[in-house]
């Protein structure tokens, strides 16, 4: 650190003409360039960063928002649950809003139901955010609300009208199709489907893809057993797969249900995965820990959050400009212990 630039314990914090005259700019320069704005050569781009970092400035970001008229804060309406997929995916939302510079403020509803959704949405807009995430998973239905700011929904098409909208899959259709070819291509006739609740765009999106997999390979399409993520649902799935001889494969809609459903499984003497195969879906750290170990799909949330955010951020702060080109999420198939080869005497 050069003499007499850097600040002691006792020193007054830095100003912006402080930074502007370190790195030998005007003021308007070191706004443009802490602010993200156009218009500033590289030289003079890194020479402003450089004297900031060197002199621990720290942009106001109260000031920022009352010239901008920004509150540099991003909204997310999600569901009140301890559920692995829904905290997971929040985590990493929070992640990707604080590295984007912007501050989280987090609205839960307990169902997600429509009304519940445009409470939330309404009670973030009062409190002067910049835009709005709804994250996956949301209940269907069209939400009574207009947001005045950028929304964007995560796993789910437009539920409501906004300034601008955006979307961003969590690649839930192309999971469930690579889980439900991971037991045909082992040779499985058919693979049977434990849902979520079919009400929910997260379900039936996962319905979809294992739907198309098997309509790809000319495999029947057994009934759907609908569950509700919990592990007493699968549970009571399985209790009624076991009586079903023909049964050899199931496509479980979360790794809850999956455990849920071995379990009953192997209660009703049907062995995992030697007489029926299970895959899950979600990628829960835990489970590769149990007997047997379960294949799974793993929710892409990082990958999806970042993206998500990065198109949000952009709508904020370009609004009169055209969206960066969408990337598409890892589709990671993890296969483990609880998938086999049909029993010879399939059928």
């Amino acid at each position: 650190m050069a003499p007499g630039v850097g600040r002691t314990s006792d020193s007054p914090a830095p100003r912006s003409a402080d930074v502007a005259r370190v790195a030998g700019v005007s003021r308007k320069t070191v706004s443009r360039v802490l602010n993200n704005e156009p218009y500033v050569s590289d030289d003079a781009r890194q020479r402003v960063l450089a004297a900031a970092g060197e002199l621990g400035y720290r942009l106001n970001h109260a000031a920022r928002a009352l010239a901008s008229g920004r509150t540099r804060s991003i909204g997310v309406v999600a569901l009140g649950t301890a559920g692995y997929g829904t905290a997971s995916l929040l985590v990493r939302i929070e992640h990707a809003v604080r590295d984007a510079g912007y501050t989280l403020r987090v609205v839960n509803t307990p169902d997600g139901d429509p009304e519940g959704i445009a409470g939330a949405v309404e009670s973030l807009i009062e409190q002067g955010v910049d835009g709005v995430v709804v994250s996956e998973p949301v209940v269907e239905g069209e939400v009574p609300v207009h947001a005045d700011v950028p929304v964007l929904f995560l796993g789910a098409p437009p539920a409501f009208d906004a300034a601008r909208t955006l979307t961003v899959g969590v690649a839930a259709h192309q999971l469930a199709r690579v889980a439900t070819e991971h037991l045909l291509d082992l040779g499985h006739v058919t693979v049977h489907h434990l849902s979520g609740p079919l009400r929910w765009y997260a379900s039936k999106d996962r319905l979809e893809g294992w739907r198309a997999a098997l309509a790809a390979r000319d495999a029947s399409e057994p009934p759907v057993v609908e569950g509700d993520w919990s592990p007493a649902s699968g549970y009571a799935a399985g209790r009624e797969l076991a009586s079903d001889p023909s049964v050899t494969a199931v496509f479980a809609a979360g790794d809850e249900m999956a455990i849920g459903l071995i379990h009953a499984l192997r209660e009703a003497g049907r062995r995992v995965p030697e007489d029926v195969s299970v895959v899950g879906f979600d990628g829960t750290p835990v489970f590769a820990y149990v007997t047997p170990p379960l294949t799974t799909v793993r929710q892409p949330f990082d990958a999806a959050a970042r993206e998500g955010i990065r198109r949000l951020v952009h709508a904020i702060e370009k609004p009169d400009t055209d969206l960066p080109p969408a990337s598409d999420p890892p589709v990671e198939l993890v296969v483990r212990g609880s998938t086999a080869p049909p029993p010879l005497h399939q059928g």
